[in-house]
């Protein structure tokens, strides 16, 4: 196998490149519009600058393109390897079909009991970040759930089923946001902003403006992510129930990456506190399928940190870090992501192989399809006259 050049790696310094070029505008140019430095854009570009979040932001915010765009998502090949493409249209067209009930030769649906424990089980499944499993089950349960939010009259029977249809439209929202497919996990969300009032429970509808805010991210919008955070904050009491302070101490730092994302540095450092003192009330908590607790803060400051580009301080962070022994499978991959992260950027290469090995282990799926694992690759291939051969293998398992 001939060695990786910097072209052959591609990264987002290429894809950069290219779309500027399609936009018809010099380094400069895209400097003024994006206000970076032609010089960073530069030193980007040629892989001997880490691009961080706030600024992969601003320069898709110039170049009018979402951020999956400069990250090369969807990554088709490994999608049809894994044959999770042929999975989506699947799903796409059980989200069309919301509002047509069954046809004469179409099965009843199942009990609500058993359509609960069915969505319980993809719950945890999107835990281990088991994509492709999730995937195959969708559409049957999307469909069963329609039914019966369709047929029910109203009371507590349609609350449950609408509670149902807002997790199996979160659910959809993960899986495609995580492989790529940005209009799947916008369609998804848009069907839960739904659902979930009809669910009677406001916790669903904080939690559809926090996977929404997310979105707001990807596309560079980050203070509209925060105005959406600050409203899902004040429609959400707080009534002393744990969920509900997970679910608003979620939302805090949600809030810290937005804001750090942005380049206000003090913002974040107010949600990341203020997520902090809920995290001491609430302990360790899995409400709603969110991880949030002492650790999971722990984890978002060393990520705001790693954004601004102190990579030492961030890594100092992911030492201290012990993730519990039942620490959801998903969470702990991002953890070793952005831990790996931070050690490429201080230089420090086979540690940041070795965290991607722990991702990997922890959760391949995720870890094939994480953006900013291609990144970390392409970095350390870079980095070396001659790669390895495992870290070659890793590189063309995930694609890179």
């Amino acid at each position: 196998m001939p060695h990786p050049t910097r072209a052959s790696t591609g990264g987002i310094g290429i894809r950069i490149q290219e779309v500027a070029a399609l936009r018809g505008y010099s380094l400069r140019e895209l400097g003024r519009r994006a206000n970076v430095s032609p010089a960073m854009l530069s030193r980007i570009i040629n892989g001997q600058r880490q691009a961080s979040p706030s600024i992969v932001s601003a320069v898709a915010r110039a170049l009018s393109v979402s951020i999956s765009v400069l990250h090369g998502q969807p990554y088709i090949h490994q999608l049809q390897a894994d044959q999770l493409d042929r999975l989506i249209t699947p799903i796409s067209m059980a989200l069309d079909d919301w509002d047509i009930p069954l046809g004469e030769g179409d099965p009843p649906p199942r009990l609500l009991g058993d359509l609960r424990a069915a969505v319980a089980e993809l719950e945890r499944m999107r835990a281990r970040a088991e994509y492709i499993e999730i995937a195959r089950e969708l559409p049957s349960l999307l469909a069963e759930v329609n039914a019966h939010v369709l047929t029910q009259r109203p009371g507590h029977a349609l609350e449950q089923a609408a509670w149902l249809q807002a997790e199996l439209c979160r659910t959809v929202y993960v899986v495609g946001r995580q492989i790529g497919f940005m209009d799947l996990a916008r369609l998804a969300l848009s069907r839960m902003g739904v659902s979930a009032p009809q669910s009677g429970d406001p916790r669903q509808v904080a939690i559809e403006r926090w996977d929404r805010a997310q979105l707001m991210a990807d596309a560079a919008r980050h203070d509209r992510g925060i105005l959406l955070v600050q409203q899902a904050l004040r429609d959400l009491d707080d009534d002393g129930h744990q969920a509900t302070k997970a679910v608003r101490g979620a939302l805090h730092l949600k809030a810290a990456i937005l804001s750090s994302r942005r380049g206000d540095s003090a913002g974040a450092d107010e949600w990341l506190t203020a997520a902090g003192e809920i995290a001491e009330e609430t302990g360790e908590t899995r409400d709603y399928g969110l991880v949030f607790g002492p650790v999971n803060v722990v984890i978002h400051a060393m990520s705001a940190s790693s954004d601004r580009d102190k990579h030492a301080r961030a890594l100092e962070k992911a030492r201290k870090v012990r993730l519990p022994d039942d620490y959801p499978e998903a969470r702990a991959g991002h953890y070793w992501v952005d831990r790996a992260r931070a050690e490429t950027w201080t230089a420090k290469h086979e540690d940041a192989f070795k965290s991607l090995g722990q991702a990997r282990k922890a959760a391949p799926q995720q870890t094939r399809y994480h953006p900013g694992v291609h990144e970390t690759v392409a970095t350390l291939l870079r980095a070396r006259t001659r790669a390895p051969g495992d870290l070659l293998e890793f590189a063309s398992w995930c694609g890179v």
